[in-house]
């Protein structure tokens, strides 16, 4: 098909297309059964339900923003991959191939909605507004309470120590004070568990 000829709704058709991909790429942490890893269309979704639960801890966001931001932060993932957080080596190229993957897939739609969608992914990576830092907090924390739940699966497989996982959460612990009181106690009982190192 002509690109040029393209109507706006073939564009958006095309990138809800593309974004099936989505449901194919496997992330690093196991469902809360243990009996596999989570894809990242079930990660997002997963996120997108804690904004709308948790929201009343971030009253000032505006909420179909923060759902929009959790929604498209993972699609670059279907060329760059997910990259395990712990994994010093695969994170050092990231930042590249995201954003080369950013460029292909937004570009997709429409220009105005590649560019609010590339924008919102912008946000969710610099982490600085309200929004993105909400946004930040779920992606976060999804992950965690997923870890625990499997009795440390993933961290102990990866030899993960509590000290690692506090310092990727700086920011987690320092929004919502119930959230980051509910995050603390989790890790903590990690530890004394035995599902992380101290």
């Amino acid at each position: 098909m002509d690109e040029q000829k393209e109507t706006r709704l073939e564009k958006q058709m095309q990138f809800i297309l593309e974004l099936d991909k989505i449901k194919s790429i496997i992330r690093q942490t196991y469902l809360s059964d243990a009996t596999r890893k989570e894809n990242d269309a079930e990660h997002s979704w997963h996120i997108a339900i804690m904004a709308v639960v948790l929201n009343e801890y971030y009253e000032d966001v505006d909420l179909l923003k923060v759902i929009k931001m959790v929604l498209m932060h993972d699609v670059v993932e279907i060329d760059a991959g997910d990259t395990f957080c712990y994994d010093e080596k695969a994170n050092e190229d990231k930042a590249e191939r995201e954003q080369k993957a950013a460029e292909r897939i937004y570009h997709i739609l429409p220009s105005d909605q590649a560019q609010e969608y590339k924008d919102l992914w912008y946000e969710f990576e610099e982490g600085q507004t309200k929004e993105a830092v909400f946004a930040n907090i779920l992606d976060r924390l999804q992950p965690i309470m997923l870890n625990f739940k499997t009795n440390g699966k993933l961290w102990i497989e990866n030899n993960v120590s509590q000290q690692q996982v506090l310092k990727r959460n700086e920011k987690t612990l320092s929004g919502a004070r119930e959230i980051a009181n509910y995050l603390k106690n989790l890790l903590d009982k990690a530890v004394e568990l035995g599902y992380l190192k101290k």
